[in-house]
């Protein structure tokens, strides 16, 4: 039988005390009046999912846009609940920790997936660096953004199943996670569809569709999501793949991103990957206006500027090779901890 939003597992835990409805309640208002922020968000998303609504409000990351506010199905989020589970086979008394800020889809989730499948959760504050915050404990489940994953690999072992998420994970991550004792993922998902409906073993090249969910393209080969359980319609998006059979796909890269340089179709994210491995600082591929080409592409690095070795660029093709390279003291950030690639390109008149 499928749990009920409204109801809490009884194996479920919060930094080790078992927590049903009225605890919970009570747990809320403490982190409201004395918390910390992080708790402060948390113990506000429990009293939404506590109230008498059978839905909630929330706002988009604002990754590939403007920030929106749309309205989710608790019971949909149950459902997102339990297809994690089933596809990362998941047991109530896993220990699981929370270390994403829960203002988002993706912190609530883990604040949802333990109510319900019966997960004992510790909850520390979101930061990209989880050297000197994080327990002593061994986890079975983490969600983590790259940079959390980046930036913090030497404690990665405590994990067991790690999922990553929010923004693609590059060449250099991906190659560092294959060197960690457990399992990573890298995940497919927006707020609309209540995080991940995929996902992908890190040393496999497809993303493999979660329980319930089947896949389609469009006439312009972005992805279709039918998730029945989840949204009453399909999700139409702007994500270009490659579909390998009804259950598995290749992200190319963002249709909104694609850079038409002389005809030729290129895509930003392609590109990036191949230069992962020869740049150490943050940096990103773009197309800007060109009167001959249409489009050019442009790398921007951040940082101070410095020369560039050309053997950087070996493995690129004619029309994938930069044009022009710009160097940016310091990019421009989303709240999400996201590169905000339009505003950072602004600051330097592109």
């Amino acid at each position: 039988m499928i749990p009920n939003y409204k109801n809490i597992h009884n194996r479920f835990k919060i930094n080790g005390f078992h927590l049903d409805k009225e605890a919970l309640f009570q747990l809320a208002y403490s982190f409201i009046k004395e918390g910390e922020i992080f708790e402060k968000e948390i113990g506000s998303f429990l009293l939404d999912w506590l109230d008498d609504s059978e839905t909630i409000q929330l706002m988009t990351s604002g990754t590939t846009g403007e920030p929106k506010l749309i309205t989710l199905e608790k019971q949909a989020m149950v459902h997102s609940a339990i297809a994690t589970a089933n596809f990362f086979d998941l047991h109530p008394g896993n220990k699981a920790l929370l270390c994403l800020p829960t203002r988002y889809i993706a912190g609530k989730m883990m604040l949802v997936r333990a109510f319900t499948i019966g997960l004992e959760l510790d909850i520390m504050p979101s930061s990209s660096h989880l050297d000197n915050l994080l327990p002593q404990n061994v986890y079975d489940f983490v969600a983590l953004v790259p940079m959390q994953a980046q930036q913090s690999l030497s404690k990665l072992n405590q994990f067991k199943k790690i999922i990553i998420g929010g923004a693609p994970v590059s060449t250099v991550l991906s190659e560092a996670l294959q060197n960690i004792k457990g399992e990573s993922y890298e995940t497919y998902g927006m707020t609309e569809t209540i995080t991940h409906i995929a996902a992908r073993k890190i040393d496999e090249p497809t993303f493999k569709v979660l329980p319930n969910i089947t896949i389609a393209t469009d006439d312009r080969n972005c992805l279709i999501i039918s998730a029945p359980d989840i949204s009453s319609t399909p999700i139409v998006t702007n994500d270009i793949v490659e579909i390998s059979n009804k259950n598995e796909f290749k992200w190319l890269g963002r249709f909104d991103n694609v850079i038409n340089s002389a005809g030729v179709k290129l895509f930003p994210e392609q590109i990036a990957a191949k230069l992962a491995s020869g740049i150490s600082q943050r940096f990103f591929i773009a197309g800007v206006s060109d009167e001959t080409l249409g489009q050019k592409v442009v790398l921007v690095i951040e940082g101070e500027e410095y020369t560039i070795d050309r053997a950087l660029f070996k493995n690129l093709d004619k029309y994938e090779q930069p044009k022009e390279i710009h160097f940016v003291p310091n990019f421009y950030m989303t709240e999400t901890n996201k590169i905000n690639i339009k505003k950072t390109l602004s600051k330097i008149g592109l």
